[in-house]
């Protein structure tokens, strides 16, 4: 068994963090909360969604946050677009980056966005080709990857169908989430062993949900099976409505943490990402609840 030398941390605080917040967050906290992770190392910070402000209403300034953010060189600022419409807004917004989102539960598909898997991923196709038009990178995400809220058990073979199409169709990474955090160390090996008959490891990433404490064992295995990309939320921010105790993302300083005594590089600076975690959780009145930002409190 080898770990990699060094893994690359994918921030999704500003967007999945963020989106199901119950009060709206101001467009300049949330640029304030994106220029401060700016300013860590980090390479990849996704900063917003492009749906519609009827279904999503805390997303409704993406454009505006796109215009406010201090874009630095060498960071990736990817935005969820879950259409042509979406798409087209990106476009004019200047995004370089886009993500598209399937599950692999059809139940939570037709809950989620009312309709099955194979009809997302048909709605993706001309947004990828939007996309490779305006010479725009394209990420895939894989929810519900270790289990449903609404039909339990998820097959692993079929995460990997998932993954396969959207590897296919032109997205250059595909992130499995634990969507609701219930995924246990022999599930994301099984999940990932199974996705690995289909789409290279370099081309996957793993993206955990902490309900259940969990989540940095899930990493860890999927470290071991040669997975070196990580999604994380500074200060755990966000969660899955539909888990229980709407746990949220694994900390990113949780994350650094770890990894740090795994003796793995990140090249993301921890003073940073406490200072991210404490400026968003003071504005959203709350602290910190990480494990990494309590003990360095």
């Amino acid at each position: 068994m080898s770990l990699p030398k060094k893994i690359k941390i994918y921030e999704v605080g500003p967007r999945d963090g963020l989106q199901n917040e119950k009060q709206i967050v101001p467009t300049d906290v949330k640029v304030g909360l994106i220029d401060r992770l700016s300013k860590t190392g980090l390479t990849a910070i996704e900063a917003t969604s492009f749906v519609s402000p009827k279904w999503v209403p805390q997303m409704g300034d993406a454009s505006d946050v796109m215009a406010k953010i201090a874009r630095q060189d060498g960071i990736s600022y990817p935005v969820l677009v879950p259409n042509e419409k979406g798409m087209e807004a990106a476009i004019a917004a200047g995004v370089t980056e886009i993500a598209v989102f399937a599950a692999a539960s059809e139940m939570f598909s037709q809950k989620n966005i009312n309709c099955s898997i194979e009809e997302s991923i048909a709605r993706f196709r001309p947004v990828v080709k939007m996309a490779e038009d305006s010479n725009i990178a394209v990420r895939g995400y894989v929810s519900c990857v270790a289990g449903c809220p609404y039909q339990g058990d998820v097959r692993s073979e079929r995460v990997a169908e998932v993954a396969a199409e959207l590897y296919e169709m032109g997205c250059y990474e595909i992130s499995l989430g634990d969507t609701i955090g219930v995924g246990t160390p022999p599930i994301i090996g099984q999940v990932i062993y199974d996705t690995l008959e289909l789409v290279p490891v370099n081309a996957l990433a793993l993206h955990c949900h902490d309900t259940y404490g969990l989540a940095l064992g899930n990493i860890y295995q999927g470290l071991t099976m040669g997975v070196s990309v990580i999604d994380s939320a500074v200060a755990g921010l966000g969660g899955c409505p539909y888990a229980k105790g709407a746990s949220g993302n694994v900390a990113t300083e949780d994350v650094l943490y770890f990894m740090d005594r795994l003796g793995i590089e990140t090249g993301v600076d921890m003073d940073g990402i406490l200072d991210a975690a404490r400026y968003i959780t003071d504005a959203l009145g709350r602290t910190p609840s990480s494990k990494t930002a309590c003990a360095l409190a």
